[in-house]
């Protein structure tokens, strides 16, 4: 089984509580917004990292952060960008099993038309009344299976 970590929208904040929930992923994703680059090289020591450039990232060290990524994890194909608004492709003609975005901070997982699509939700600084949390996908050969985890409880 691969464990694939799902984060998003830092916003310049990563938090214990992610890095604990991400510790012994075997990869990490990270949906834009990451607003540091140090986050990057934090997660990088977890375990390897893929990440997108978010909207807000605009700072040089950002101009090297693709605006989209795709990878293979345990034999499906994985698409992360930011905003699923700018999704320009047709997942399933694109051979595409899993799409993996952030941006909206509201953790949702979906299936459309035998595709997979993720967001992890925002794992930064809180936003409106929206949870704190990140994701996970669970890979087991063909089988894939997405959660989400709170990582600090509304007050």
């Amino acid at each position: 089984m691969i464990r694939v970590g799902l984060i998003s929208d830092t916003h310049g904040l990563l938090r214990p509580e992610a890095e604990a929930f991400l510790a012994g992923c075997d990869f990490i994703v990270h949906a834009g917004d990451i607003g540091d680059p140090a986050i990057l090289q934090r997660l990088a020591r977890i375990a390897p990292v893929t990440a997108v450039r978010g909207n807000n990232d605009h700072a040089p060290w950002a101009h090297d952060v693709p605006g989209t990524a795709r990878l293979r994890a345990g034999g499906l194909c994985l698409h992360v960008l930011h905003d699923l608004a700018e999704l320009d492709i047709d997942p399933r003609a694109a051979g595409v099993d899993v799409v993996i975005a952030g941006h909206s901070h509201r953790p949702e997982i979906d299936e459309r038309d035998g595709v997979l699509f993720v967001n992890p939700g925002s794992a930064g600084p809180r936003r409106f009344s929206l949870p704190i949390s990140a994701g996970e996908l669970l890979i087991d050969g063909p089988r894939r299976s997405a959660r989400h985890v709170v990582l600090v409880p509304l007050p």
